[in-house]
């Protein structure tokens, strides 16, 4: 019935509607919009609601946030794989290890067909018999074995296993080992036949008698 009251109630009213439409309109302006991709019939967007908003923000801390190793004990997945592995490392230090263990037993087997036979047959100065022709550049090779069993030796002597390089090894000497082996195939069936020929020889098949049996 006042005119003041019903100004002061009017104003009021008007003032809730103000703030209503102001707090929507801002809502719209800072919500995220994303355009919906669940079904072909949808179009239109989808605001996400608070929610979601606070799932996705977790999701992207826990992703963004530094790994922490975990003091869990291991799945069987995780055993499998530690397994395989120090099976894998335990073959290859075995490995490394024979082949090593060869090339020590060839040079071996190079130092005493040099010592107890080339030199002897050079010694002798025997005019038919071919030393060189026969064992081509055999000094060469054991002077090469000996340098690639340095290599290896230097390449796993005080090394961790996982650090131990061995194909560097055989790069580096690939080049010297073609230019060496490539001059002893070549002249190896010329020495297989001249060893043939020796042998029909007495004289010559006896000398050959004599280095066998100081090599045994």
């Amino acid at each position: 019935d006042c005119p003041g009251k019903e100004g002061t109630g009017g104003r009021k009213r008007n003032l809730t509607l103000l703030r209503n439409k102001l707090y929507m309109g801002q809502r719209r302006r800072t919500e995220p919009v994303v355009e919906s991709t669940t079904t072909a019939g949808d179009h239109g967007n989808l605001r996400r609601s608070q929610s979601d908003r606070t799932e996705y923000s977790q999701k992207l801390q826990e992703k963004m946030a530094p790994q922490v190793v975990s003091s869990t004990p291991a799945t069987p997945l995780q055993e499998d794989e530690e397994d395989v592995s120090r099976r894998m490392m335990a073959r290859r230090v075995k490995i490394i290890a024979e082949l090593m263990q060869t090339e020590k037993d060839y040079i071996s087997d190079l130092d005493l067909c040099i010592k107890e036979v080339i030199q002897p047959l050079r010694n002798k100065q025997i005019a038919r018999f071919d030393v060189d022709g026969l064992f081509s550049n055999i000094e060469l090779v054991h002077q090469l074995s000996a340098k690639l069993l340095s290599l290896l030796e230097e390449a796993t002597t005080d090394v961790e296993l996982p650090m131990q390089i061995i194909g560097e090894v055989f790069l580096q000497i690939k080049g010297p080992l073609e230019d060496t082996y490539k001059i002893y195939c070549y002249h190896h069936d010329d020495a297989h036949t001249m060893l043939e020929y020796y042998e029909k020889d007495e004289e010559l098949k006896q000398h050959l008698r004599d280095c066998v049996q100081s090599l045994k």
